[in-house]
């Protein structure tokens, strides 16, 4: 069996800049290296004595959490979560239980977990978050606890989810995971419940699932070793489009496949697919990444590897790779205030860098249309490729993988992309 599943752009995704930028510190927990009102900071916690709820008389340990400067006072405080953007941009149908119960999830090769909204949460928690579709185990047939086993995901602001874990048939476009463990959520914090998605499905490597006592394998994994897919075909694909493609031939549609490649996509790029080894042993999609490009001059980065992430907006690299980027924009500057690069918004297409980064030794143009992600102040955009601060990787999110067929081959331990060609490129100003 292969499936085709249709994703579909988010409705309430409202796109900022900054709030994208501090989604990926969090997940990453990357320490900036360039000024803006975010960064970590160490704050004590007292943990309290046993058996009590008071927070005094047991052990005090140094933390890192992310603060935030206020720019009139210069004086520190929390992040609160509408500082974040805690929303995904692309959402799937999954059908989880019997009869199935349709959520929308959040398919993210950054991460390795399947957890989802449900009936176990707080009753506070669901009468105000009335948009959500949550999973009901007691309304599926094949739903079965698992006993012993819990899940949590915390994040550098302080954010959290956690719940207990089941195991039940996952459907993604018609093709069933049977007994797929399934982590419900009874603990959400706020940055978690103001998402439009009622959970996520994580893509990456099930040596980075967070269920205890012992790890769970990922729905792909499963796929695998139920033969779900073909033995010659272990892979998943995806292929990010846009509103602004609307002209294009293909309507600038976004879909996954589980099980085979779309021979239609890799036909209109008219070229192969290039592929090049995965190192997972961190959990990622990593890849060598040893150059970049800006208008056709190289700029040399040995030994440098990058990550496909399609959980994150933005693509993150280094500084000096920044730097000659913002450098080839006429009027571009690093924005304290916005904590990122920023050009105006005017800019023609022809003014605009050709950027590409490699994927093992090919290089991948970014489309122009993609370089603003989102408007920052009057007459300027913020720039959708950003430092990476203190990480020693690139996050290759979806500025970077809208200009490509990715495909990400578990089978061979190796991913593939292929260029895809556009007509002409949108550049108007992203709301």
């Amino acid at each position: 069996m292969t499936t085709r599943i249709k994703i579909t752009a988010n409705p309430r995704y409202q796109k900022s800049g900054t709030k994208s930028y501090l989604y990926a510190m969090r997940k990453y927990r990357f320490t900036p290296t360039k000024g803006g009102p975010y960064m970590y900071g160490m704050t004590m916690q007292q943990t309290g004595r046993q058996y009590t709820d008071k927070l005094v008389g047991g052990r005090a340990h140094l933390r890192k959490v992310m603060q935030k400067k206020s720019a009139d006072s210069d004086q520190v405080g929390q992040v609160g979560a509408d500082d974040v953007q805690n929303d995904a941009m692309y959402l799937a149908e999954v059908g989880i239980g019997t009869p199935a119960q349709t959520l929308s999830l959040d398919f993210d090769t950054g991460s390795a977990d399947l957890w989802v909204w449900s009936t176990k949460m707080p009753a506070e928690t669901l009468s105000e978050n009335k948009n959500h579709t949550v999973f009901d185990p007691t309304k599926s047939s094949t739903y079965k606890v698992k006993e012993g086993s819990t899940w949590m995901i915390s994040y550098g602001d302080g954010s959290s989810a956690s719940g207990l874990v089941g195991n039940d048939n996952v459907n993604i476009g018609g093709l069933v995971v049977k007994g797929q463990a399934v982590e419900l959520a009874e603990n959400l914090s706020a940055q978690f419940a103001q998402g439009a998605g009622d959970g996520l499905l994580g893509l990456a490597f099930g040596n980075i699932n967070t269920v205890k006592p012992k790890a769970v394998s990922t729905p792909v994994e499963n796929m695998i070793t139920q033969v779900d897919i073909p033995k010659s075909a272990q892979l998943f694909t995806a292929k990010l489009g846009s509103w602004r493609d609307s002209d294009e031939p293909d309507k600038g549609e976004s879909f996954y496949t589980f099980g085979y490649i779309d021979q239609d996509t890799v036909k209109a790029a008219e070229e192969d697919i290039y592929y090049t080894p995965v190192d997972n042993s961190q959990g990622f999609w990593a890849f060598d990444s040893t150059s970049a490009t800006v208008n056709g001059k190289t700029i040399a980065r040995s030994g440098n590897t990058a990550i496909a992430d399609t959980g994150t907006t933005l693509a993150l690299v280094d500084d000096d790779t920044c730097q000659a980027i913002y450098d080839a924009i006429e009027g571009a500057v690093y924005d304290d205030e916005n904590q990122g690069w920023i050009y105006p918004s005017n800019t023609p297409a022809d003014k605009l860098p050709v950027i590409a980064f490699a994927v093992g030794d090919k290089q991948f143009v970014v489309q122009k249309e993609d370089l603003a992600f989102a408007e920052a102040k009057t007459g300027y955009v913020y720039g959708g490729i950003q430092s990476r601060g203190s990480m020693t990787i690139d996050i290759l999110g979806d500025t970077f993988l809208k200009a490509v067929y990715a495909v990400f081959d578990v089978g061979n331990m190796r991913f593939g992309a292929v260029q895809r060609k556009e007509l002409h490129q949108n550049l108007s100003v992203p709301s």
